[in-house]
């Protein structure tokens, strides 16, 4: 099977040269008659009409007597001139085919072309090189093997091609490729008609399929909730129990759930709307007897009723207390600006909506279910409205700064508002530099309770969290928080924290995490009633320690039972050990 050129186009160019030479030799003739015939004729004939000029018939051409018909001097001339740029082109195209005609005749063998490589005149950095050669290469060289006329090894691949010799090209290739089809052994063609069949109905199957999935999504485009908007929701269902001597009597064991509802909505794709819907019926275990409580006569307040007690939090699964009711617990929007990002918090918003924690345990339901899963640090005043702005120097050093009001950031009273009421002013550097994570983090804060009988407060907090990720499955931490604080007007006072963990992931199966924590909850250091120094109860610490393993049925269900064992609760030595027992479970949406 071979593209044979030679045959076709010598015949046709052959063809071409005699018309064009009897073309030619008729042409001169004429042109010759139509000049004597004009000098003769001047002021004597006719102009002869464009359509009386006789028809040209090539095959007459040589014969016929050429009749000049009679015109003026100035037509004869511009007519003339006409003929001789045709005359030009023609012996132009004469020599052309003349040139063709012998390079390809040759000795008028028909050569068949087996590689590219035979063309001198086609090198592998020519644009066309891989084409040529699958045509040109035989069928061990995988080509087609379809070339062939070619007999003094030059392609003349800048030539131009006719519609014939294209035709009579592509029709060749075809024919080789036909031909491969039919040389097919049957067991070959048996496995591919199997094929075939088997494809047949995967392909049928498929195509209902697509049906399907062109309707489902038909019915998502018209009803779906927002373009914008997507739901991430989260429900936890808990039964919890305290056990101890001084706690047994003041607990119960209870059933508590609190479902979160985030709605995140993205305006540029970069950008973050966050709105979150919380209902919760969680509570704090009574912590019974607390020596602080009792160190003081009416009218004196420690710093644990001055802030989040933090015993209620060493003794609760969870921070956020409840109150029964659906509302929005959170309201914040995020923006990039370059590498800035820019935080604006109408509502809820804590520390950590900010910046990182750092710790990997600190994952709301889903994580750790003690304090010890992150720096009290970012718990220190109510999470309200603000202002935050992370800045990303690069993929391991970022800094974080922000400012935070308490309640009443909506109350226009005295005391209150945005900047006249509690705060807090933040800033964070965070370095994650490879497995290592750091956190070093500043606060000041300031809670107004006086409308409550209770004296401000304003505090200096210091914190530093640290992280190492030894595998993917292995990370080890620990954090450290120290507080400098003064109750206005009362006393001065010094606290301190600190915990360290390890967490295992994957443990028993993929999204398995099991958690070792143990630590000291934020405890009075230091306390000055002006220059008194009060050391009743400063000797005293608490330790808690927490087992939990969380186990993961599937990404949207899981279950952590888990123990949380504290030594003097309260920071009190009198108070008889406590153990807390929890099994959370966890639904995601």
């Amino acid at each position: 099977m071979g593209l044979n050129f030679e045959s076709n186009q010598v015949e046709a160019r052959t063809e071409q040269a005699k018309a064009c030479g009897s073309m030619l030799w008729h042409k001169l003739i004429l042109g010759v008659a139509l000049i004597t015939g004009g000098l003769a004729g001047t002021g004597l004939g006719a102009i002869a009409q464009a359509s009386e000029l006789p028809e040209y018939n090539p095959e007459a051409a040589e014969l016929a007597p050429v009749v000049a018909p009679a015109v003026a001097p100035e037509i004869a001339t511009e007519i003339a001139t006409e003929i001789a740029t045709e005359i030009a082109t023609e012996i132009a195209t004469l020599d052309q085919l003349s040139q063709y005609s012998g390079e390809n005749q040759g000795d008028g063998s028909m050569a068949q072309v087996t590689s590219v490589t035979e063309f001198s005149d086609v090198s592998p950095g020519d644009w066309a090189y891989e084409a040529l050669a699958y045509l040109a290469n035989s069928e061990a060289q995988g080509g087609l093997d379809c070339l062939e006329g070619y007999p003094n090894g030059t392609y003349l691949g800048g030539r131009a091609m006719t519609r014939y010799e294209f035709a009579a090209g592509l029709a060749s290739c075809l024919d080789a490729v036909v031909g491969r089809l039919e040389s097919l052994d049957p067991e070959a063609l048996a496995r591919i008609e199997a094929l075939q069949r088997e494809f047949a109905t995967e392909l049928a199957a498929l195509r209902g399929r697509v049906d399907a999935l062109e309707a489902a999504v038909e019915d998502l485009e018209a009803n779906q909730f927002s373009t914008t908007t997507t739901l991430f929701g989260e429900t936890i269902f808990s039964i919890a129990d305290i056990f101890g001597s001084n706690v047994d009597d003041a607990n119960s064991t209870v059933f508590q759930a609190r479902v979160r509802l985030n709605f995140n909505t993205s305006f540029t794709g970069e950008d973050l709307l966050n709105t979150r819907l919380q209902f919760s019926n969680l509570e704090f275990f009574n912590p019974g007897d607390n020596e602080l409580a009792d160190s003081f006569t009416a009218g004196q307040v420690t710093p644990m009723a001055t802030f989040p007690n933090p015993y209620l939090r060493q003794t609760s699964p969870y921070y956020f207390f409840g109150t029964n009711d659906f509302d929005v617990s959170r309201l914040f929007y995020a923006f990039p600006v370059g590498n800035l990002r820019v935080t604006l918090a109408a509502t809820g918003t804590g520390i950590t909506d900010i910046v990182s924690s750092i710790s990997p345990i600190d994952a709301g339901g889903y994580g750790s279910i003690s304090f010890l899963a992150y720096n009290p640090i970012y718990d220190a005043g109510a999470p309200s409205s603000g202002l935050g702005l992370t800045y990303d120097f690069s993929d391991t050093f970022q800094l974080g700064v922000g400012y935070l009001t308490g309640f009443g950031q909506g109350n226009p009273s005295p005391g209150f508002g945005l900047f006249n009421g509690g705060y807090s002013l933040f800033g964070q550097l965070t370095f994650r530099p490879g497995p290592l994570s750091i956190g070093l983090i500043y606060l000041n804060g300031y809670n107004n309770l006086e409308s409550s009988g209770l004296p401000a407060a304003v505090s200096n907090q210091y914190g530093i969290t640290v992280n190492y990720a030894l595998s993917d499955s292995f990370n080890i931490g620990a954090w450290f928080n120290y507080e400098d604080g003064i109750l206005i007007g009362t006393a001065d006072y010094r606290s301190v924290a600190y915990a360290g963990y390890l967490a295992i992931n994957d443990l028993g199966g993929p999204n398995n995490q099991l958690v070792l924590a143990a630590g000291v909850p934020p405890r009075i250091s230091d306390y000055e009633i002006g220059n008194t120094r009060i050391g009743a109860f400063i000797d005293d610490a608490a330790f808690s320690a927490e087992l939990s393993y969380r186990i993961s049925f599937s990404d949207n269900i899981s279950l952590t039972p888990g123990i949380i064992w504290t030594a003097d609760p309260g920071n009190d030595n009198d108070n008889s050990d406590t153990l807390l027992g929890v099994l959370r479970t966890t639904f995601y949406f």
